[in-house]
């Protein structure tokens, strides 16, 4: 898999770009934990999570947020985070300008900058939201939330308490329009460590899946 340097809003970032033999093959950006405890583009949620869309069919594209391994910059507390994953997605639509589809997967702090990324770019078809650390930021943003996804967590969540995940959840289905589908991984802890990793991953393959199928939003 190539790794590839594109240029972000602080100076270059490091990625991970697998993409298909197919042209129009859709595209889907994968984005990582909280650099400052310890998040990388080659955390196992974020790479299993890269692999589930690349052996679905999609392009996909994971990189290194600002100041992460060779990536340029330091920690902007989300904003240039922000930005960054706009970069990352402007240049993975370069390269595949004929993509059907566009989709966004985030893991606990890369799951907030995922939902931000949604409200900006109307293109995005669907979204991956896996342990959305509720409590510590604000989703308020998502009004309203502008296309279908999944968010997924575990029960025995102790980062994020799976409470505040349901609240987010319930406020995200008084909206029309859209559909937000909820998973709960029962005994996983925030990390999926095993063996609730394969369940997690089956559980978001077969929802892409399932949305592929269809052509609503």
């Amino acid at each position: 898999m190539p790794e590839v340097i594109f240029p972000g809003p602080e100076g270059r970032l490091e990625g991970r770009y697998h993409p298909q033999r197919e042209r129009d093959a859709p595209i889907a950006i994968i984005l990582h934990p909280h650099p400052q405890f310890g998040g990388t583009m080659n955390n196992r949620v974020v790479y299993n999570l890269h692999y589930t869309f690349y052996n679905m069919g999609f392009t996909v594209l994971r990189f290194n947020f600002r100041g992460v391994g060779r990536s340029q910059g330091e920690y902007d507390q989300g904003i240039g985070e922000l930005s960054d994953a706009a970069s990352a997605l402007d240049y993975l639509q370069s390269m595949n300008p004929n993509a059907k589809h566009c989709w966004v997967a985030g893991f606990s702090f890369g799951a907030w900058i995922g939902m931000q990324l949604l409200m900006r770019r109307p293109e995005i078809t669907g979204f991956i939201s896996v342990s959305p650390p509720a409590n510590m930021y604000d989703f308020s943003f998502l009004a309203p939330c502008p296309s279908s996804g999944l968010v997924i967590n575990g029960t025995a969540d102790r980062v994020a308490p799976p409470q505040d995940t349901v609240n987010l959840v319930n406020k995200l289905h008084e909206q029309k329009g859209i559909t937000i589908t909820h998973e709960q991984i029962e005994g996983a802890g925030h990390f999926f460590e095993d063996p609730h990793m394969e369940t997690m991953i089956d559980n978001v393959g077969g929802y892409v899946r399932r949305r592929l199928t269809e052509t609503t939003r």
